[in-house]
């Protein structure tokens, strides 16, 4: 389905963080991350400005540009020395009245604890693992196994492993204990649905479109405990579940199962207030379709699955960063005013 044709007259301030704590090896890579961003944005036709984070003050970075005439693409996912503060960003943005892609602080706020998150999804309908939250490894209720252990309010498969995954009460109650002691914050249990797993990424807002989802593919591992995306096959190359986790895009599916995924990830991405775009983890059990994670503000870089996704849909990454850039000029005061007729009559482009 082609975009509608998008208008790129309003300069958008490339938001982006950079912690001189980190590895200098680290900092390069995001830089050319930032590059590469900052070229895909241009090659659209847009004004755009770089806009590092690199201290606890934000309210400064932005001081000289003014919020009526600039839209954020908000790619802030911390503010340095603040630990777990990407929604303490959007919530500096929203009181110096910028508009900005994305999700809002209270969304962002509320998807990094996976109990709230669990719970709106039950009361929505929305198929979702088995679970409970322990905050002491005493676990006399649970009996479902296969099971997956993680932090409950961490992001991005921190403390996910091969050892997340448990057969036995014994191993249960001693990773829920390592939790706990690791990262002084609750467990999160679930069932482990050893299935198949896709990224699903969506983009819109009240019209909601799914792009081609994505199938990871753990055909070469034969220890249930593989089977799983960890923090390894995200971040560590050269690491064996970087390596050996395979993908297929798009993903295999009949047309009944296409709708039915469809249907429980925009589900999903509503209930839990995702705005402008944001990638689901989804596993396939006995024709069921379970969210595992919802992701807002996910990974928009050149390599991710969003923009594999896109591409794998027909559009370039520059068309994908132009697109959410229209979704959210749609809130920018500017252009929620009412043309007059001649200036409707004139105007040669609609948002996408």
């Amino acid at each position: 389905m082609p975009l509608a044709r998008t208008r790129t007259d309003l300069p958008v301030l490339l938001l982006h963080n950079i912690d001189q704590a980190w590895d200098p090896a680290d900092i390069d890579i995001t830089l050319q991350e930032v590059a590469n961003l900052e070229s895909a944005i241009e090659e659209q036709g847009h004004p755009v400005t770089n806009v590092p984070v690199i201290n606890h003050d934000l309210g400064s970075c932005l001081s000289a540009y003014d919020p009526d005439r600039h839209i954020v693409f908000n790619w802030c996912e911390e503010i340095p020395g603040v630990a777990n503060s990407e929604a303490l960003a959007v919530e500096t943005l929203e009181d110096l009245d910028f508009t900005y892609t994305g999700a809002t602080s209270e969304v962002l706020r509320f998807c990094w604890d996976k109990e709230m998150v669990k719970r709106m999804l039950e009361r929505a309908g929305v198929p979702t693992p088995r679970w409970r939250i322990y905050d002491s490894p005493k676990i006399d209720d649970w009996s479902c196994f296969p099971a997956i252990v993680k932090p409950s309010r961490e992001h991005c498969s921190h403390g996910v492993t091969t050892d997340a995954v448990v057969t036995s009460p014994r191993e249960l109650e001693d990773r829920i204990g390592y939790i706990l002691d690791t990262f002084r914050q609750p467990a999160l249990v679930e069932d482990f649905i050893d299935g198949r797993e896709f990224h699903v990424s969506l983009w819109g807002n009240g019209s909601v479109r799914m792009l081609p989802p994505a199938e990871m593919d753990f055909t070469l591992f034969a220890d249930v405990r593989d089977r799983l995306c960890t923090y390894d096959s995200k971040f560590m190359p050269g690491s064996s579940h970087y390596v050996k986790i395979g993908l297929q895009l798009p993903a295999p599916l009949d047309e009944a199962e296409y709708e039915r995924l469809k249907k429980t990830s925009i589900l999903a991405y509503k209930t839990s207030g995702c705005r402008d775009y944001a990638r689901l983890d989804i596993r396939l059990r006995d024709g069921i379709f379970y969210v595992l994670d919802v992701n807002p503000n996910s990974d928009i870089s050149a390599e991710a699955s969003m923009a594999c996704a896109a591409e794998c849909a027909g559009y370039s990454h520059g068309e994908m960063i132009s697109h959410i850039i229209n979704l959210a000029a749609k809130r920018h005061p500017i252009f929620k005013k009412r043309p007059s007729r001649a200036a409707a009559l004139s105007q040669s482009y609609q948002y996408a």
